[in-house]
């Protein structure tokens, strides 16, 4: 079983490589200084108390991949949300650090509302993180704890 989330995951990241620019969504940063792009799927709290977002992309309309920051431990949180629940589909959230994918988390498999929450330390360290559902997904990075 893990060798097949190992391989979608792989398959995966190929893909978004290939694709490029195009997954890409607009900072939260941007959203909020009034560009058009608003969250399709609202932040479910899962990270849990003093986890911020500190960014999401969307996941055309099917859902919303957040980055939560929490500063007083450190770590980082991604939370894949789909717009409505419904019947499971393949969803994944992963996070990890940007220049050591050894400091790594991911949550991946057929959901009906959410995959994750996953977590990582990143206090001094940048991340890149990744939301899924179905064939869609955003890829992120640039954020520094």
């Amino acid at each position: 079983m893990k060798r097949m989330r190992r391989a979608a995951v792989v398959t995966a990241l190929a893909t978004a490589a290939t694709v490029g620019a195009t997954a890409f969504a607009v900072p939260a940063s941007a959203a909020a200084a009034g560009t058009a792009e608003s969250a399709v799927a609202a932040y479910n709290g899962v990270c849990g108390a003093g986890y911020k977002v500190v960014d999401f992309g969307n996941i055309g309309s099917l859902g919303t991949a957040y980055l939560t920051w929490n500063a007083t431990t450190g770590e980082n949180c991604a939370v894949t949300v789909r717009t409505g629940p419904g019947a499971a589909v393949y969803m994944h959230a992963k996070v990890f650090q940007t220049g050591n994918t050894q400091v790594s988390a991911s949550d991946s498999g057929a959901y009906t509302s959410y995959a994750g929450p996953v977590y990582i330390p990143a206090r001094f360290a940048c991340v890149t993180w990744r939301g899924q559902i179905a064939d869609q997904y955003v890829t992120k990075d640039g954020h520094c704890g």
